[in-house]
């Protein structure tokens, strides 16, 4: 009877040993945020993006392996839509690492051809348990993209951020005007690309136009990747009102909510939110070139073009299950 009961405690007692531990290791990969530890956990981020990287444990430092991993989500669009801003928004995050430039792998012949090692290499280092993010626009647009992306990772998570699409197309034209006079050069009248003048119908061939016809690109990418892996961000409210967007986002990536509104300041200057980060919460807003000023475009214009538009925008609402508030 004695034998037993020791036999017993000795099983509850290991039980219990087994238990205390795996839990507390187990939850050493999970990032719970709060106000307190945001600064913290952001300013690890900043060091992991730079190679350098720790933990403390009991007084001591155990180096942690540091890693390039390929994308767990990819921006893949619109032109124009946003990308930047919402890239550097998730930046905010302390488990999100991000790629500083525009890759391009998968839209571009030769940087594809020279494989997955390569696209890798160009993604910065992360904690093993790190989300890396990258954008490239014009993977939206290209037709060989959805395809690709698939083919290195069918489960990858894709964001897709959208503007009014009339206004998308106006920022898009303003971009390369200002380009084109940079450069000294002329360039013809949004008007006149924006309406083929022996029709008087919207002009289909214009690439700002193109572009901004979301189910055209979106239903293509729908043959390879499940709806529920493409979100869609708002990118007129991520200018007006960011938080509520970010915070979708977080959820649709499995990340803890750690993006709050001391992140997120508006500049009236700029016109825009600009953002907060790091223990001191050094402040830090888009390149001059984000938010430049459009062009005067005829109301004609505009009303022809959101009346195109408009089958289009219902038909985005049917496949993604969301509205937006355009004319």
């Amino acid at each position: 009877m004695l034998l037993q009961q020791l036999l017993l405690c000795s099983l509850v007692v290991g039980s219990l040993i087994y238990l205390i531990a795996h839990l507390g290791h187990g939850d050493r990969g999970q990032v719970v945020c709060s106000t307190e530890d945001t600064s913290r956990l952001a300013s690890d981020s900043v060091q992991a993006n730079q190679g350098v990287s720790h933990e403390e444990r009991g007084g001591g430092v155990n180096r942690v392996h540091l890693v390039q991993q390929l994308p767990h989500a990819i921006i893949i669009g619109v032109r124009k839509g946003g990308t930047r801003a919402l890239l550097e928004m998730l930046d905010l995050h302390p488990t999100v690492v991000t790629a500083s430039q525009e890759v391009h792998f998968f839209d571009n012949d030769e940087n594809y051809g020279k494989g997955f090692a390569w696209y890798r290499s160009r993604m910065p280092h992360s904690l093993i348990n790190h989300v890396t993010i990258e954008k490239s626009p014009a993977y939206f647009t290209t037709e060989k993209v959805p395809e690709r992306i698939f083919g290195m990772n069918a489960s990858v998570k894709l964001l897709v951020i959208v503007r009014e699409p009339v206004t998308r197309a106006v920022s898009d034209y303003a971009q390369v005007l200002e380009g084109k006079l940079r450069k000294n050069k002329t360039y013809p009248s949004f008007e006149s690309l924006a309406i083929d003048s022996t029709t008087d119908r919207v002009n289909t061939k214009y690439k700002a136009v193109s572009t901004s016809i979301y189910t055209k690109h979106l239903e293509r990418w729908l043959h390879f990747f499940p709806a529920q892996q493409i979100h869609l961000v708002d990118g007129d409210l991520l200018i007006s009102d960011p938080l509520p967007e970010l915070q979708m986002v977080e959820r649709f990536l499995n990340l803890p909510p750690c993006i709050g509104r001391d992140h997120l300041y508006f500049n009236s200057t700029r016109g825009f939110y600009c953002l907060r980060s790091g223990q001191h919460r050094g402040t830090r807003c888009l390149a001059g070139s984000k938010g430049r000023r459009h062009p005067s475009v005829h109301p004609a214009v505009l009303h022809t073009l959101r009346l195109f538009f408009h089958p289009y925008n219902q038909k985005l609402y049917q496949i993604t299950g969301r509205t937006f508030s355009w004319q």
